[in-house]
């Protein structure tokens, strides 16, 4: 009885054993994680994402890497720039481990140790800077930082992807001393817009008198032409009328000549008529020698165009009834 109890202990036992030692054995490593293996104290090995082994009892699992890329806050820290201008700077640092065995073994606390390597080198970035640079470039601040974060971190098998300053805060009186600065460089800026404006409106200005003036010119110009293009004909038009009236008196008719002298007395009176400072006009006109006048362009009217039947011209040149005086 005594002897199946302690083979019935004994079974339990090595069940219990046999599992706790699967359990130590096997090992689920889940995804963006190594684990480290260490053999008797002694870095081994690492196992990857998925089902790992290891020998139970001489073997186990040292540290639990991530290697995803990471975060890391920091702090708001007070720096001085070269011109000794005292600023706050916060900023985060993303880094990604990319050798789960130096990351375990050869820092003791990475978290600590990059956050204190970062706040280091900002301190000595920002002291060599000017308070313009400072915060006129901060892509070049954050590259000088990456720089040297990456070359401090590499022998912890840590890759610095990224550092970004998150803000520069100056002194509130060196904030609003910076504020009057922007305001005047603005004012500076749009008074110098405004005359550069007024300058261009007053080139254009002049361009338009200097283009209307040319303009006026070449119309005065060509006006000129055609008046005198005007004259010349209407000269050449009256001198042709002349010798026609001429020729006419040359051969005896004198129609001609009292057609001409006709049209200019009434020319003339209707310029007098037609004065803008007469109001009333008195022409003393002897009714026998103005229809005579009449008598006459219609006598001539009728010898140009060759009316049949008209009545034979005096050799004087005047028509039947001027100067005859109706009987009563």
């Amino acid at each position: 009885m005594d002897l199946s109890i302690g083979l019935s202990a004994v079974a339990v036992a090595l069940a219990v054993l046999v599992i706790v030692t699967l359990a130590i054995g096997i090992n689920i490593v889940p995804q963006g994680y190594v684990y480290t293996v260490e053999r008797f104290g002694r870095y081994a090995r690492n196992l990857e994402a998925g089902l790992g082994l290891i020998v139970p009892y001489v073997e186990r699992i040292g540290r639990r890497v991530n290697i995803m890329e990471q975060v890391i806050e920091v702090p708001s820290q007070e720096a001085f720039t070269r011109d000794n201008a005292g600023v706050t700077i916060d900023a985060v640092v993303f880094y990604q481990v990319l050798d789960a065995a130096r990351a375990s073994y050869e820092v003791s606390n990475l978290e600590v140790a990059m956050m204190t390597l970062t706040m280091t080198n900002i301190r000595t970035v920002v002291g060599s800077m000017d308070l313009d640079q400072l915060l006129s470039h901060r892509d070049e601040i954050n590259e000088r930082l990456l720089r040297v974060m990456d070359a401090a971190a590499s022998p912890w098998g840590v890759k610095m992807t990224r550092i970004e300053i998150k803000d520069i805060v100056p002194p509130a009186d060196l904030a609003g001393a910076m504020a009057r600065q922007m305001k005047a460089e603005r004012e500076k800026r749009a008074s110098v817009l405004e005359a550069e404006g007024q300058k261009q409106a007053e080139i254009l200005r002049a361009q338009g008198r200097k283009e209307a003036t040319i303009l006026e010119a070449e119309g005065r110009r060509e006006a000129a032409f055609r008046d005198a293009e005007a004259r010349e004909r209407g000269a050449e038009a009256e001198a042709k009328a002349t010798a026609m009236v001429s020729e006419a008196i040359a051969q005896g008719d004198l129609a001609a000549a009292n057609f001409l002298v006709a049209e200019k007395y009434v020319e003339a009176v209707r310029a007098i008529a037609t004065a803008p400072n007469q109001r009333v006009v008195v022409v003393p006109i002897e009714a026998a020698a103005l229809a005579g006048t009449l008598g006459g362009i219609g006598e001539i009217t009728r010898a140009v165009f060759g009316g049949e039947g008209a009545p034979p011209r005096s050799r004087s040149g005047l028509p039947p009834s001027a100067g005859t005086v109706p009987k009563t």
